[in-house]
């Protein structure tokens, strides 16, 4: 009986170094899984970084004509408004000219109504 205990504990020592194998070769594998998984990741990462940065490149280069066209266009109304102003001043300088002095020469001197006579 000691034979077959001696078989039966090496048999389950076997097993057992088996099992052990087995699981670090997952414990590997599942390591390298998670390698792959990261470096595919990163160059998905790259791949999405470099789209992204040409979708940008080529929407700056469409944009940046209009903002000169932009530019220009502003200074134009901007031209325009100020020679309406010039145009209005001209036209109503005199008259508010002699508005102002109308009403400087025309003051009539009264006592304040808070002023009061104490004589």
């Amino acid at each position: 009986m000691a034979a077959s205990n001696s078989s039966g504990i090496q048999t389950l020592l076997e097993a057992e170094k088996e099992a052990a194998k087995i699981v670090q070769k997952a414990r590997q594998y599942r390591v390298q899984r998670l390698k792959d998984a990261r470096a595919e990741a990163a160059k998905e990462i790259e791949e999405l970084k470099a789209a992204k940065n040409e979708d940008f490149k080529r929407f700056e280069q469409e944009h940046a004509g209009s903002s000169d066209e932009t530019t220009h266009r502003v200074e134009v109304e901007t031209e325009q408004k100020r020679a309406e102003i010039e145009a209005a001043f001209a036209k109503n300088k005199d008259a508010v000219l002699q508005k102002l002095l109308e009403t400087v020469y025309s003051v009539e001197p009264k006592i304040h109504r808070n002023a009061h006579l104490n004589a």
